[in-house]
């Protein structure tokens, strides 16, 4: 059998909810019916008990009405019309008198039900509402008097509306049933939306977005949320593929020259200061291209933040002279004046060897593009619970227009001027990833020609 849909289980949900409530209304509707029209009917019967007490008059065992014309009012001779009978019995429980349309028919009076109780009961087939009424006299109990009126009226009364309620209930479940489909049709429309908006996206065609509904409803929450993931899932696509072609273009930069210098080696025979000259120059572009691989390794292994971090308690102090003292030959082939400002220890639970390619990538890039005899200064202060550190250069500084590009993959600032300065373009597009990782601020300030501010802050 084939499931329901979406919208069809909407409204049977409904219908079932609706469904309890109507049986709920109805059924209490019957009962109030019934017991209004059994109350009107017990209320009748007391006025006519009161009506008959005072009427009555006891002879010896004789008990019978005062005024004999009473049995000739209308309900105490007919049965059609608003029939009321009454009869008295005496203290020996023999009949006394009876209203003259019971004929030749009688009350029966029941023993097992208590003085002026109301109970239902048959009268020539016909359903009666009785009650039974002690007489007394001076204390003594002399007979009974028992009236009843017929139940007939009021039990077409309850057949009817039981019929009705009970033919409407399907007929009332199935418009719902209707109404409720159609009103689940149009609230699940954004779901169709969505639908087709999905089956039309591809990895080729991912412009495509869902319409937004005019109501400000779960639909549309849902309907944003899935277009800001179209929204990352394109900017994504678009990175790698951006990246790949980046990547696949520097990766092919340093084999072509590789296979060029290699081609002119093999052309003549040369000596062996030229090969030796050429076979150190192939072996620094290898160099280099092993260093891109390790760069683009390094760079999506973290893309999806897939490493386990080891978070532990580190000196940063410790992690900065480490990697400064890496780069003491190039600090020293340029006479940089290195300032490090270490008022004390400081301490911070992160990953070491994240932290560590971090400043690594950072302390590099300021020795790189600094002039000899230049400044580096490394400060590391304490503030407003957090420990901030400031990497300052005085050299060749990042034009203002290039500033908000600087993170990106293979991104050099003037990459023509500077071709002398050997990079891939990388090393601040891992220490942004790292630092996004970590839980790391990150902010750089540059002027052209004066130099550059890298901002850290660790939580």
């Amino acid at each position: 059998m084939q499931p329901f849909s979406f919208k069809n289980r909407l409204a049977f949900y409904y219908i079932i909810t609706t469904g309890l409530l109507i049986f709920v209304v109805f059924f209490s509707i019957y009962s109030i019916v019934k017991i209004s029209v059994y109350s009107h009917i017990n209320d009748d019967i007391k006025i006519e008990v009161n009506k008959h007490l005072t009427e009555v008059e006891i002879k010896g065992n004789h008990i019978g009405l005062i005024h004999n014309d009473e049995w000739r009012e209308r309900e105490h001779n007919s049965v059609a019309v608003n029939p009321v009978f009454v009869q008295f019995y005496d203290s020996k429980g023999n009949l006394a008198e009876k209203s003259p349309n019971l004929k030749i028919y009688t009350l029966i009076f029941n023993q097992n039900i208590g003085d002026n109780e109301f109970f239902d009961t048959k009268l020539v087939s016909k359903s009666i509402r009785q009650i039974q009424v002690p007489i007394y006299q001076n204390s003594v109990k002399k007979g009974y008097l028992l009236v009843a009126m017929s139940l007939e009226d009021a039990k077409m009364v309850l057949h009817n509306l039981f019929e009705i309620l009970l033919f409407s209930y399907p007929l009332i479940l199935v418009l719902l049933f209707l109404i409720a489909r159609l009103i689940a049709g149009r609230s699940i429309r954004p779901i169709n939306s969505i639908i087709e908006t999905s089956n039309i996206i591809t990895r080729d065609n991912l412009k495509s977005r869902i319409p937004l509904p005019q109501n400000r409803d779960e639909l549309y929450t849902l309907s944003e949320t899935i277009n800001n993931l179209l929204d990352r899932i394109e900017n994504t696509i678009e990175r790698e593929k951006q990246f790949t072609s980046d990547a696949s273009h520097e990766l092919r930069t340093p084999l072509t020259v590789i296979k060029g210098t290699l081609e002119v080696l093999i052309r003549k025979p040369r000596n062996q200061e030229e090969y030796l000259d050429k076979i150190n120059f192939c072996v620094t572009e290898v160099n280099r291209l092993n260093h891109l691989v390790d760069q683009l390794l390094l760079l999506a292994r973290f893309e999806n933040q897939t490493k386990s971090l080891k978070i532990e308690k580190n000196c940063l102090n410790a992690i900065i002279l480490d990697t400064i003292s890496s780069y003491s030959s190039a600090i020293q082939s340029k006479n940089i004046k290195l300032i490090a400002e270490f008022v004390k220890d400081y301490y911070i639970e992160n990953d070491a060897y994240l932290l560590s390619i971090i400043f690594n990538n950072l302390i590099s890039n300021a020795i790189k593009y600094s002039n000899e005899n230049a400044n580096l200064t490394i400060v590391i202060t304490d503030e407003n619970n957090k420990i901030e550190c400031q990497i300052i250069d005085s050299g060749r500084g990042i034009p203002a227009e290039d500033l908000q590009k600087i993170f990106n993959q293979f991104y050099r600032s003037k990459a023509i001027e500077h071709s002398g300065i050997k990079g891939t373009g990388l090393g601040l597009s891992i220490v942004k990833r790292l630092c996004t990782l970590l839980e790391i601020d990150i902010n750089i300030t540059s002027v052209e020609n004066s130099g550059t501010t890298v901002f850290l802050s660790f939580p």
